[in-house]
């Protein structure tokens, strides 16, 4: 059996042909897939755990035992310029004619595109090199912001730049789900480097996509855009909840469906709107009007499962209330047709049934939802502490 390498003999091992690639790009890529195993192993602080080991590698690895690892020496310091010892790394004569050129691009443009709802948006910016014969050809980093979650949901570089930004141009040209724009540079820096701090964080990083293996180029590359010029965007306040309330229930979309009328039950009605515009609030951004099929499923599909309790008359209330305010929202936010359409379909042919079944089984709820709801159905005032107590007496045994 071999002896087990350490882990910057692992990483000389699998850079052990990096001189053989044909460009700075190629072995950039390389390079980050290599420290993408480190980043996504770290227990916290990611940012700072890829940073030591390469402050750690770069020590361990001097004086460089062949032309490989001089060359992974000068990839790793090109991709994370902070870490200790890598302004001490030149280049090396014994690496390849490429190496000079490793990290030495430019910004050629800066790219914003979405969907209407505001559920993600996608930072695009293209770089190229100073000398793209030793360099590589153009390429695009890519950072996708999921709003809904709050962070940078993944990170990719992709080659050939300029053809995915015209891709990419093209399909939200076509589609009216989606927009597209181009982006000052310091405010998509900004934007960008701050949601991948919030995954920097995360306990669990999402699984899906390139995050972890293109994440030290792509924030490399980040680096070289500008710091922040303008001021910083100042959006207008948002309506207030009990505007809200008010403006929905006097609307013709609470009339088309069934919500005022002298038989409707105000208090559930209340109680259901409450739940949506709460469920809101404690999205990133506390958009309160903000909604779309992603939106309406966190909400109907699990949120509400979680956190409130509802009776038969709440349960049967909420996806009435759901579809009007679907048709409300999608009004007040001014969506494209094919949206409401997109929109309304989701919530009365897939969200509402689904809903209905979690609510029969129950199987969503949390264990405080579940209690409080066994509290209910057996008479007990939750906000009564004697009763609770004398209802846990008598259960103590079960």
């Amino acid at each position: 059996m071999p002896a087990s390498r350490t882990a910057y003999e692992a990483v000389l091992h699998a850079a052990r042909d990096v001189i053989k690639l044909d460009s700075a790009l190629d072995a950039e890529m390389l390079g980050t897939a290599l420290l993408g195993s480190v980043y996504a192993v770290a227990d916290e602080d990611r940012e700072l755990a890829v940073r030591e080991f390469v402050g750690r590698f770069l020590t361990a690895t001097v004086p460089p035992s062949t032309p490989a690892a001089a060359t992974i020496r000068e990839v790793f310091a090109a991709l994370v310029p902070d870490a200790e010892g890598a302004t001490t790394v030149g280049h090396d004569t014994a690496t390849p004619h490429w190496a000079a050129q490793l990290g030495r691009v430019r910004p050629i443009g800066c790219y914003a595109y979405g969907d209407v709802y505001g559920d993600q948006t996608s930072y695009l910016v293209t770089f190229g090199y100073e000398d793209t014969t030793g360099g590589g050809p153009d390429h695009a980093v890519v950072v996708l912001v999921d709003h809904n979650v709050g962070c940078a949901k993944d990170v990719f570089v992709a080659a050939r730049g300029e053809s995915l930004l015209e891709q990419v141009r093209s399909h939200c040209a076509l589609d009216e789900l989606t927009w597209f724009r181009t982006e000052d540079p310091g405010r998509l820096r900004d934007e960008a480097g701050r949601h991948i701090r919030i995954t920097d964080e995360l306990t669990d990083l999402p699984t899906d996509g390139s995050l972890a293996t293109d994440r030290a180029l792509a924030v490399s590359r980040l680096a070289l855009l500008p710091a922040v010029t303008m001021p910083p965007l100042t959006e207008p306040a948002g309506p207030k909840a009990a505007d809200l309330v008010r403006d929905f229930r006097s609307s013709e979309e609470a009339a088309r469906f069934g919500l005022t009328g002298r038989d409707t039950d105000q208090a559930s009605l209340d109680f259901c709107l409450s739940l949506i515009l709460d469920h809101a609030a404690t999205l990133p951004g506390a958009d309160l009007l903000r909604w779309s099929p992603t939106v309406a499923g966190l909400f109907l599909l699990d949120w509400v499962h979680r956190r409130a309790v509802l009776d038969m008359d709440d349960a049967a209330m909420l996806p009435r209330v759901v579809r009007a305010w679907s048709a409300y929202a999608t009004r007040r936010l001014r969506l494209p047709a094919a949206a409401v359409t997109e929109t309304m379909t989701t919530v009365e042919e897939e969200l509402v049934p689904e809903f209905a079944r979690l609510f029969t089984t129950g199987e969503r709820r949390s264990p405080a939802t579940a209690a409080v709801a066994q509290l209910l159905s057996e008479g007990v005032d939750p906000s009564d502490t004697e009763a609770i107590d004398a209802w846990l007496d008598a259960h103590r045994d079960e």
